[in-house]
């Protein structure tokens, strides 16, 4: 009986063995298999191909820390430039550039790109890098170009304004355009001599740098003929003459305020010459001008880029009588007669100066031309007979649109 109890215990025991040596062989199955996963796919070695030759790396090894550890394989550094391309830091741009079958591979990407069999990578030197920073849109002035050549000027186009891209370095605090997001319209300034239409003869009589005591006996000769006139005054010359002008039926213009060279004007200056001028004028006449004749006829696209929405037209000439010079009443009339044409503005004075020739050519002048088939107009009459000349032009009613803006000139 002992015997068998002897027996029993030792066949439980055995048993229970059983299952103590499975569970060790399974542990140790689980070890192996763990090592040789771990192996397989984080300890072991592999062979990366880099820029054709073979470079041993722990697998899983991120690219960057590959890179890292083997200095980049000696490639330079790519710098960090400033908005408009200075250079900031020599090597603080992309550490490199990697290529992988046949891509390029993001600085951001390398990180999470990691060493595996196979792997074949490119590495040159780092691009340049741009520093930080702001962009804005801001609006870019138009530019002024002048189209044709003739004595009347006036803008066929208004500027408008375009907008940019630009940016400010954060780095180096400088600003740089970057992109034309709207181009700018430019101001055009039109130059024409005046052209009438049909069979008859046109011609203008101008008079600049009054009133003086001179202009009474003008107006008078004029009104005798029956012939119309335009007179440029000066804002520092107006008197009961300017309005005997308008109220003759005659046209009023501005020659400025004190007859200053408009070219050597800044443009606050430039603008209150201009301005101070109408408003003389409209003070002693009642009627405002906005055509102009500049003195010197200088006025320049600068000009028209400083003040073009001050005035309508300037208006040179086509016949110069050079009465200024004093050369006798005979000369003056023949410089008309031998420059006349059909559409022709002349120049004389009835201000400035000794202008008793001027009074004393001037019916000589009208008889002659209206011998040769001639009306005596005024500048905007010979305007509104070409046809080519905008209608706010011809009436000094020129506004600037809204939307259009002045060069910054």
């Amino acid at each position: 009986m002992r015997h068998r109890e002897a027996y029993v215990r030792h066949e439980h025991r055995g048993m229970q063995r059983v299952p103590l040596i499975a569970a060790a062989v399974a542990v140790v199955l689980i070890a192996a298999v763990g090592i040789g996963i771990g192996y397989q796919f984080f300890w072991r070695s592999v062979d990366v191909t880099v820029n054709g030759q073979e470079v041993s790396g722990k697998i899983g090894t991120p690219v960057d820390q590959f890179l890292a550890d083997n200095n980049y394989f000696g490639v330079k550094a790519g710098r960090l430039l400033s908005v408009n391309g200075n250079v900031l830091d020599e090597q603080g741009g992309e550490r490199c550039s990697v290529i992988s079958e046949g891509e390029a591979v993001e600085t951001s990407e390398l990180p999470e790109m990691e060493l595996a069999d196979d792997l074949a990578l490119t590495v040159s030197d780092g691009l340049d890098k741009t520093e930080e920073y702001v962009e804005e849109i801001v609006e870019i002035a138009p530019n002024i170009t002048s189209d044709g050549s003739g004595a009347i000027q006036f803008v066929s186009q208004w500027g408008k304004p375009g907008k940019k891209k630009v940016w400010t370095g954060k780095q180096s605090g400088e600003t740089a355009d970057k992109e034309v997001v709207e181009a700018p319209v430019d101001m055009v300034v039109s130059m024409y001599n005046p052209k009438p239409k049909g069979d008859k003869k046109y011609i203008a009589l101008t008079f600049d740098d009054g009133p003086s005591a001179y202009t009474k006996d003008i107006l008078a000769i004029l009104d005798r003929y029956g012939v119309k006139a335009t007179f440029f005054n000066l804002g520092t010359q107006v008197d009961s003459d300017s309005k005997a002008v308008v109220e003759g039926g005659h046209e009023m213009a501005s020659h400025t305020n004190q007859h200053a060279n408009l070219p050597d004007c800044d443009r606050d200056s430039l603008r209150a010459e201009i301005s101070s001028a109408a408003d003389a004028i409209e003070g002693a006449s009642g009627f405002r001008p906005q055509m102009i004749r500049a003195p010197y006829g200088a006025f320049t696209l600068t000009e028209w880029a400083r003040a073009g929405d001050l005035i309508s037209c300037n208006v040179l000439w086509n016949i110069d009588t050079l009465d200024w010079k004093l050369p006798g009443a005979e000369a003056i009339k023949n410089k008309v007669l031998a420059g006349a044409y059909n559409g022709a503005i002349a120049l004389m004075h009835d201000g400035g100066g000794n202008r008793a020739q001027d009074v004393e050519a001037l019916p000589g002048i009208i008889e002659a031309l209206q011998a040769d088939g001639y009306e005596l107009v005024t500048v905007s009459e010979l305007m509104e007979l070409d046809g080519r000349f905008p209608q706010d032009v011809i009436d000094g009613t020129v506004k600037m649109p809204e939307d259009a803006t002045l060069p910054n000139l």
